[in-house]
């Protein structure tokens, strides 16, 4: 059946909004395909405005891996602005897709990547302009809706919203559920939505919440989850590539014809982390860690450098200079674009794992710009407690390094609210700062250094030792934010050279609502999105107050509040909203690291010691991949720049 695009329309309003190229697709290397030559057709979304999800490497790498079926295709969709938002629902305007504008009702499948809770309102907003009923349980020919991302490893708060949650790497999971919908509607789509939905579930690798009941208890805490039909499994698993190599995503990075956060090719070097940060969401749910090797590196660095024309090319993993071979990588893609301006980045890195030599590869293309390290606590004892084993001396004398070789800015990425936390603990960032600005005076000869302090609030996460942990109320944390403020600034010796950013504790305590909520949450959401909620990791956008009026109306008439969800301890014999949802961490391993970190004991990386038991190796049949690969830089021609080509071209 032909599906009729939508730009036509668009295109009167287009004036009449800012920033309206952000609504016009067409970029380098994006993709369009003829509706009626494929089986099953791909919305993929990111919950956020334009800007933000053009560079995000996920949405680009389903988006390529989808769109080499032939069977099928993959079009992009984005969050309006508000001033969008009001002119579609006035001129009657479906949300649309950028590729192709075509009206997101029309898709088989609106697939929405969350990197943070903050974009579940966002979901409702598109949803509504979609002509998609809001409670998966009221819709029939609609799309299926199918959530991923770190933000869906607890689904539980949108389970209301979405069909099913994918938990884990999509680049094969998104071809299993192709192939499974592809046979259905082949077959005519037998038994309806009922029937895929089921089919998907039995692979064990997709949460269908419709299918599972939630039992509670008196005082609200849950009784149990179980299944309701005997034919879906008990406990849904995470998907885990394990050969990097053969998924070198994305070859055709997409070019943003507008400004966007990131300006870069960025390219993902391995995934996974076992340093075993207590507070880290991401470095637990990605484990084990798996290396892309250093041959498959230099392809793709110099095909998207090719391909894209960026000066800056971004290697990517939650710790870069923690890949085994990162010294060979960065002085090999330095020979290789010896007197070009292309630049190689790495994103904010550990304290023991940077040197002065791989800072200086890094740089030797392109500008020195500031250096970024994440000591997260600024006291010895507070990172035993959160496992993030960086002493005084090792950042000191990093930063007199740095210093002494031409750096003149350092920032330094701090948390505040983490469990066992004291005054003291905070005041130490201050103390710490004045010493690396004082290190940095007296190795460089010069008054000119620069230290930026960048903090803020702890929320506990799923799937982490510290998921049983009270979260600080958002006044104790502005209250002690307040106290490290005037702290640095009444610092007269260093006080200026300190900058200081921070944000307060009111968006932390409905970022961890929406982390550790169960299904009762979801009427939080809603009434949340009914009085106005959008674009809530917009500062200009959120507002607390209207969180907690909507979660005042919404959980009437049940035990529970926001305290209860968010600064109330856990106890080990409590039912977690995720415990049926497998991230192969065995949960008993994550409650005995969290007696460790009371006691503030730290273990070591798992990558160079002795197994742990953390249970994902086992579990899922994993295994960590480190080098040496044994592999070679071999040298890749620069080719010439693709990023002329038209439009519209399947690659």
């Amino acid at each position: 059946m032909p599906v009729t695009d939508v730009f036509d329309q668009l295109e009167q309003i287009l004036p009449l909004v800012a920033k309206p190229i952000q609504y016009v697709g067409g970029e380098v290397n994006a993709v369009v395909k003829n509706w009626d030559d494929v089986t099953v057709h791909w919305a993929v979304m990111y919950p956020d405005v334009y800007e933000v999800g053009a560079p995000n490497q996920g949405v680009q790498i389903l988006y390529e891996v989808l769109n080499e079926r032939d069977d099928a295709l993959c079009e992009r969709v984005y969050a309006v602005w508000p001033d969008m938002e009001a002119l579609l629902r006035e001129r009657r305007i479906p949300a649309f897709t950028i590729d192709a504008h075509r009206p997101v009702a029309a898709f088989d499948v609106l697939g929405v990547s969350f990197s943070t809770e903050l974009g579940y309102t966002n979901l409702l907003t598109t949803l509504d302009l979609a002509g998609i009923a809001l409670h998966s349980r009221d819709r029939q020919a609609e799309p299926l809706v199918i959530a991923g991302g770190h933000a869906a490893f607890n689904p539980e708060p949108i389970a209301d919203f979405i069909d099913a949650a994918v938990l884990g790497d999509g680049e094969e999971a998104v071809l299993a559920i192709t192939d499974i919908l592809a046979a259905w509607k082949q077959e005519g789509s037998p038994g309806g939505r009922e029937e895929i939905l089921l089919r998907l579930a039995a692979t064990g690798g997709v949460y269908v919440p419709r299918f599972y009941d939630v039992d509670y208890l008196p005082d609200g805490r849950i009784r149990r989850v179980a299944p309701n039909r005997p034919d879906v499994p008990w406990r849904v698993a995470k998907h885990t590539v394990m050969d990097l190599d053969a998924w070198p995503y994305p070859k055709a990075p997409l070019v943003p014809l507008a400004e966007t956060v990131h300006e870069r090719a960025s390219v993902e070097i391995f995934r996974g982390c076992t340093r075993g940060c207590r507070f880290c969401q991401a470095g637990m749910i990605t484990r084990p860690v798996r290396e892309r090797s250093i041959t498959t590196v230099a392809q793709v660095v110099t095909n998207a450098v090719a391909r894209t024309g960026f000066e800056e090319v971004g290697l990517l993993s939650l710790s870069s200079a923690d890949h085994s071979e990162i010294a060979d990588i960065a002085k090999g893609l330095a020979d290789q674009f010896e007197g070009s301006n292309t630049s190689l980045s790495l994103p904010s890195t550990r304290v023991d794992a940077f040197n002065i030599e791989l800072a200086n590869e890094l740089a030797r293309n392109g500008r020195r710009s500031g250096l970024t390290f994440a000591p997260e606590g600024g006291s010895e004892r507070i990172r035993a407690v959160i496992n993030k084993m960086v002493s005084e001396e090792d950042l000191i004398r990093t930063v007199t390094a740095a210093y002494s070789a031409g750096w003149r800015q350092v920032k330094l990425y701090f948390m505040c609210g983490l469990p066992t936390e004291t005054d003291e603990d905070v005041l130490q960032i201050a103390r710490l700062a004045r010493e690396v600005i004082r290190a940095g005076r007296a190795a460089s000869g010069r008054r000119d250094i620069r230290c930026t302090v960048s903090i803020g609030g702890f929320v506990p996460k799923p799937h982490t030792p510290f998921q049983w942990a009270a979260q600080f109320g958002a006044e104790q944390t502005d209250a002690r934010l307040a106290l490290l403020r005037d702290t640095i600034r009444g610092d007269r010796e260093v006080g200026r050279a300190i900058g200081f950013r921070y944000h307060d504790g009111r968006p932390g305590i409905v970022e961890g609502l929406l982390s550790r909520g169960d299904r009762r949450v979801g009427a939080v959401i809603e009434q949340a999105w009914s009085d106005g909620s959008r674009l809530e990791g917009w500062s200009e956008h959120f507002s607390y107050d209207r969180w907690m009026a909507a979660a005042e109306v919404a959980l009437a008439d049940v035990p529970v509040d926001v305290d209860w969800y968010t600064t109330r301890e856990r106890d080990e014999a409590e039912v977690l909203p995720w415990d049926h949802l497998d991230a192969g961490l065995d949960k008993q391993w994550l409650w005995d690291d969290w007696q460790d970190a009371l006691a503030e004991v730290a273990v070591e990386d798992c990558r160079w010691s002795p197994c742990f038991d953390c249970g994902v190796c086992d579990q899922l049949g994993t295994e960590i991949q480190v080098g040496p690969s044994g592999q070679v830089m071999v040298p890749v021609p620069v080719l010439p720049s693709l990023a002329g080509q038209p439009s519209g071209v399947a690659t």
